[in-house]
């Protein structure tokens, strides 16, 4: 019986670099004794729909796109209690998910490596009642992933996010910006006044290598969360970012935890990004790893699964 993938893919994303490839991609699957029903995307969770729906009618789901598209298969495959692997081939601008996993760039090679590779176990992030596959932030820098535009996007790449992230950055002197949030990880409880924080497992996170600290692994139920304190100047903040571009996660503007769950409470309502989209507002969050809850096809070596020494 002729083995079936699913894949679903956003015809937009990357410039639409996607239909250059199609016809490549599909010869690749093909040869190897696939029978391929592709579905491109029409709409917002689209993706997770027809996942959710069908996934248990194949025995491979593949998804194109940027981190949303595969977090709206992660969602589809999670809420479905399927347990097929999962391959991805990357197009979005950053693909912060695909590069920590070692996925190549090129379409044709990551599909090439969906038929050679094997199913590896990776944890997902539970968010409230929604998943994640590397992060979920708040404050300064996140709405630029959702609100840049995408033909900005296409245009200048990362550029694009750094240009506005600049620009955000420079506004969020004003202490009206900041979130007073408390935030507890196993018997750690802290609050302050945070221009930013995030709970990731990454390699990277908006193409910045290493920003969730190093020496981090994808599949040991530990979840990186890094919560910047508000500058109440511009020399502070500029102490700051400098701290950020050097990595010093030591430095006093920082909290820094590793955990399997966070909790997150804050006086007003936050607006979350999820692996880059917008994710809602909310006073009271729950997060969590789930251990080796989806398998991703990948090469025996990526560089996320690594283990710690």
């Amino acid at each position: 019986m002729m083995k079936k993938i699913l894949f679903v893919y956003n015809p937009h994303s990357g410039q639409g670099m996607i239909n250059r490839h199609l016809p490549d991609i599909i010869q690749i699957f093909t040869a190897a004794g696939y029978d391929v029903l592709c579905h491109p995307t029409q709409r917002k969770n689209d993706g997770y729909e027809t996942v959710k729906a069908r996934a248990a009618e194949f025995d491979i789901v593949v998804c194109s796109g940027g981190d949303g598209t595969m977090n709206e298969t992660l969602g589809g495959i999670m809420d479905g209690g399927h347990h097929v692997p999962v391959g991805y081939i990357p197009a979005g601008t950053m693909n912060d998910f695909a590069s920590s996993l070692g996925i190549p760039k090129n379409m044709p090679d990551a599909a090439k490596l969906i038929i050679s590779g094997k199913p590896h176990f990776v944890d997902v992030g539970a968010f409230n009642k929604r998943y994640f596959t590397y992060v979920a932030a708040f404050g300064a820098f996140t709405k630029v992933s959702y609100s840049t535009g995408q033909q900005m996007k296409n245009l200048l790449g990362p550029v694009a996010y750094m240009i506005d992230a600049v620009k955000e950055a420079a506004q969020n002197v004003d202490l009206s910006r900041s979130y007073r949030v408390t935030v507890k990880c196993g018997d750690t409880t802290v609050t302050d006044d945070f221009m930013f924080g995030m709970v990731a497992n990454s390699l990277s996170v908006g193409g910045i290598k290493d920003l969730a600290g190093d020496n981090v692994s994808m599949n040991d139920n530990l979840f990186e969360g890094m919560f910047i304190k508000n500058p109440t100047s511009g020399t502070e903040l500029n102490r700051t970012l400098n701290a950020l571009i050097r990595k010093d996660f030591d430095a006093s503007c920082f909290y820094y935890f590793r955990s399997e769950d966070f909790t997150v409470t804050s006086q007003g309502d936050v607006p979350w990004t999820i692996d880059g989209e917008y994710g809602g507002k909310s006073k009271n969050i729950s997060i969590c790893a789930l251990h080796n809850a989806l398998q991703m096809i990948v090469g025996d070596n990526a560089p996320g699964l690594r283990k710690r020494p």
